[in-house]
């Protein structure tokens, strides 16, 4: 029987976790208050991984954004958050996050010549660009790409 992409998901974001750096991490253990925080956005580690998801997004029609980032770029870094809180609103698509440091390979086959860069795909399609650090405008866009525009008659 196949992995159906959310139980993959589920089970990728089980083992993915966003822990703050120890101290913090000691001082809000001492608080009570915080442990760690689950996320919904997979971060692709390998081609392999990259192949499967895509691979199994496609096959389910399951849309896909991904994130191009760089740990050195800063708007890259400061859109993390924004991209964690949109994957937990569009729960129906399947948000990647590709270091472009980590997966040159990936990146150089996309096209990606800047940081950071949004690709909206569907059925292995790339339907929509962003590039740059614009949270109103990748907010539309990702809205956009879930619910289009009727075209006029």
């Amino acid at each position: 029987m196949p992995i159906q992409i959310s139980q993959a998901v589920h089970k990728l974001n089980s083992n993915i976790i966003f822990s703050v750096n120890k101290e913090e991490e000691e001082e809000e253990e001492m608080k009570g208050s915080r442990g760690n925080i689950k996320s919904r956005v997979v971060k692709i580690d390998s081609e392999k991984s990259w192949e499967f998801f895509i691979t199994q997004a496609n096959k389910q029609s399951c849309p896909i954004v991904v994130h191009f980032s760089a740990a050195w770029c800063m708007p890259s870094v400061a859109m993390n958050s924004l991209f964690e809180e949109l994957a937990l609103s569009y729960q129906d698509i399947l948000f990647l996050l590709v270091d472009v440091d980590e997966l040159k390979k990936i990146a150089r086959k996309m096209e990606v010549k800047a940081m950071p860069t949004f690709f909206m795909m569907k059925n292995g399609a790339l339907v929509d660009k962003l590039v740059g650090a614009n949270p109103g405008e990748i907010r539309k866009r990702i809205n956009g790409f879930v619910q289009p525009i009727p075209l006029q008659a």
